[in-house]
């Protein structure tokens, strides 16, 4: 099964003020997440993290690699702003790329750290997943913030993805740049 997060953000002591996180430090918002994720995925899950996987300095490899390791099942980077190459080249990684076209029981997806306002696919039902600005924006109907800030530091399923996509407004730009596209979501 594939599940989807953003911006977890490990080893960031700032982002828990930036994003008003509910932890007491560092390493008890690391914990959270990662138990979180352990939690939930199996050993034949694919976890799609859709950038930002942390925010550290390279002496900080070893740890991160084994956290890494430890989160069940395949996991996958979609690059964010605040993943550096050496951060790529940890091994655990089951592939890493910068925005990736999904297709999911018949749901087309595609995966970028940031939010677009269109995507291939955008006119034809697609749904865009992404993160970057935290709980600053949930998406549109057709574009869905995946950030943990928006999910309770878990990560999600695409059932409970498009259940939410339902309750998310139509982009109000939308038929500007997409005119005549219906939105199946």
């Amino acid at each position: 099964m594939n599940y989807f997060t953003a911006d977890p953000h490990f080893g960031h002591a700032n982002i828990m003020r930036f994003c008003q996180r509910p932890f007491d430090d560092v390493a008890a918002m690391d914990a959270h997440i990662l138990a979180n994720y352990q939690a939930v995925l199996r050993p034949d899950d694919d976890l799609w993290i859709i950038g930002d996987f942390a925010f550290a300095k390279s002496d900080e490899a070893p740890r991160l690699e084994r956290l890494l390791k430890s989160i069940p099942g395949r996991t996958h980077l979609v690059r964010g702003n605040h993943d550096r190459p050496w951060m790529t080249r940890l091994s655990g990684w089951a592939s890493v790329q910068d925005m990736i076209e999904l297709k999911q029981d018949g749901q087309r997806l595609t995966l970028c750290h940031y939010p677009m306002l269109t995507f291939p696919g955008a006119r034809h039902g697609a749904l865009q997943l992404f993160g970057h600005v935290h709980q600053n924006w949930p998406g549109s109907r057709n574009s869905v913030n995946v950030g943990v800030d928006l999910w309770s530091f878990r990560p999600v399923t695409l059932p409970e993805i498009k259940a939410r996509a339902q309750t998310l407004p139509v982009n109000p730009l939308w038929d500007s740049v997409e005119p005549g596209a219906e939105l199946d979501v």
